[in-house]
């Protein structure tokens, strides 16, 4: 093996560190966030570095990049207290990864790509049609990360969207079988399979 120091990464043009370091971390959720600004404006936006915080409550936190890179998720949040997470689905790759691009001011994603939005009388932020996963999220703290100018959004949740046939009897949800994708690096979209399901690990001694 090969040993990658932060010379050798500095070394590296900007597009290829990013590839591979983006790699490291390894495979990540495919996840559409939705949100809307004071208007009822929706944007939406894919993110992948994702991270469960905590169970009771529901907790569920993401990385917001610098607010100059991408200002109209956080400021909608901000505004609103309220956001969507949705799993990404087979279909709607091409459509999600288009979401990245950086639509100016007072244009929905939705109207650019092949995404709709779905109301639901339950939630007050809409969510994304055909995802196997949704999750409505009630803004709880938004911490920055000084050391690079990101933030990590909490949120805890207020409802949760799936098929119950995908929920085992132990609360084991499949997103393999309900059809969720994981993201690996800036670009790469994979199709998760299931190996294995171990029980809850006790010490052996």
């Amino acid at each position: 093996m090969k040993c990658y120091t932060p010379l050798d990464l500095q070394a590296m043009d900007r597009y290829h560190r990013a590839n591979f370091v983006n790699c490291l971390s390894g495979f990540k959720p495919s996840t559409l966030i939705v949100t809307q600004d004071p208007a009822g404006l929706s944007n939406v936006a894919l993110f992948t570095n994702i991270v469960h915080l905590g169970a009771d409550p529901t907790l569920i936190g993401f990385i917001n990049r610098p607010k100059e890179a991408t200002p109209h998720t956080l400021k909608n949040i901000e505004s609103t207290g309220f956001f969507t997470m949705n799993h990404v689905a087979m279909g709607q790759i091409e459509a999600a990864h288009q979401t990245s691009a950086k639509y100016p001011d007072g244009v929905s994603e939705f109207d650019h790509v092949e995404l709709n939005e779905l109301v639901r009388p339950e939630f007050t932020i809409p969510f994304v049609d055909g995802s196997p996963v949704q999750l409505g999220m009630k803004l709880v703290d938004i911490m920055p990360i000084k050391h690079n100018g990101t933030y990590l959004v909490i949120g805890e949740l207020v409802c949760a969207f799936l098929e119950k046939s995908n929920v085992a009897a132990d609360g084991f949800i499949d997103l393999a079988e309900a059809g969720s994708l994981s993201t690996l690096g800036l670009q790469g979209y994979y199709q998760p399979k299931f190996v294995q399901k171990l029980g809850y690990a006790r010490p052996t001694v």
